[in-house]
């Protein structure tokens, strides 16, 4: 059996000027370009703590440039030697022509150094997911969902999907996570506001983002699929309910069917944000505040968590100041 290689030191954990020999994941390429003593490319690398860019400085032998570069693919995980430098307070690593790059066959690694994996354990999550199920007793929204959560194959995805690329929940266990944590919000929504459905609101809850399932490609990376891409997880996520709905024998205009549809397509509340409809009653509108809340607000915490800073202060794209202390 191959030893396998570890990580040796996390990205948000290195500093300018430190010699680093470690393994990294291939997050995008940059094309061989010309400079002053030969040709060059950037890679964009990362592991589970964060990105940074590589900058190889070949020499004047550009068919040799050439070949490491169309080596290097996409995905892999590469080991490489080079000195942290800094450039415009980002940090990267630079190797020069006498430096390799070692890429690495998946037996060499552990995907976790890669990909982050809920610090949750997804096996409980997933049994508290069931209990949420059982509690649903309209007998149409209780059908489709065992549709979906009494196929193995569909499980075993749902239980390791991320969230999303970037932002919230975005590791293995991400979404079972997210929709825990949205279920026991709308537990307290659904206490304040006792004239919601609160069958219908689980099951827009458990299914909002059924859609991430095929709209997401999980390799040494979370990725965008094409579908993911060019339909989005809203679309995705109506279409395998409509499917369900077809192989079930429910039709699509029964009203909690209509309801529950509705709640996928609006679930992201504003047409700016994807939303092909508003929410147009009062469980599709809770699915969206929900959602908003959750995702946000374990962002935020995600960014407060990872800072590494000595101030009081970060900011950040989407929240301006986040204070710290």
């Amino acid at each position: 059996m191959t030893e396998k290689l570890r990580k040796q030191m996390c990205i948000r954990d290195m500093k300018a000027d430190e010699i680093v020999s470690d393994l990294f994941v291939v997050k995008s390429k940059r094309p061989v370009q010309e400079y002053a003593k030969g040709y060059r490319f950037e890679l964009r690398i990362g592991d589970a703590s964060g990105e940074m860019l590589l900058k190889y400085w070949g020499g004047g032998d550009k068919e040799l440039i050439d070949k490491i570069y169309n080596s290097i693919k996409e995905d892999d995980v590469i080991y490489v030697t080079g000195r942290i430098g800094e450039f415009q307070g980002n940090l990267d690593i630079s190797i020069n022509k006498e430096q390799l790059i070692k890429i690495c066959s998946p037996d060499e690694y552990i995907l976790s150094d890669f990909i982050l994996t809920s610090e949750r354990d997804i096996e409980k999550m997933f049994e508290e997911l069931k209990i949420a199920i059982r509690s649903v007793r309209e007998p149409m929204l209780k059908k489709i969902l065992d549709y979906f959560f009494t196929r193995d194959d569909f499980v075993k995805e749902f239980k390791f999907v991320p969230a999303a690329v970037y932002k919230h929940h975005n590791w293995l266990g991400g979404l079972l996570e997210h929709v825990l944590d949205m279920i026991n919000i709308a537990g307290g929504v659904v206490k304040a506001h006792p004239e919601l459905n609160k069958d219908l609101l689980w099951t827009g809850i458990i299914l909002h983002d059924v859609g991430k399932i095929k709209g997401f490609e999980l390799t040494t990376s979370i990725k965008n699929s094409k579908d993911g891409m060019l339909k989005g997880d809203i679309i995705i996520g109506y279409e395998m309910i409509s499917k369900a709905l077809a192989e079930l024998g429910i039709s699509e205009k029964e009203e909690i069917v209509i309801k529950l549809s509705h709640m996928i397509l609006s679930h992201h509340g504003k047409l700016e944000y994807g939303s092909p409809k508003l929410p147009a009653f009062p469980e599709a509108m809770a699915l969206y505040q929900i959602d908003e809340l959750n995702s946000k607000l374990k962002n935020m915490i995600t960014t407060k968590n990872n800072a590494v800073t000595e101030s009081d202060y970060i900011y950040t794209r989407d929240f301006g100041n986040v204070y710290l202390k």
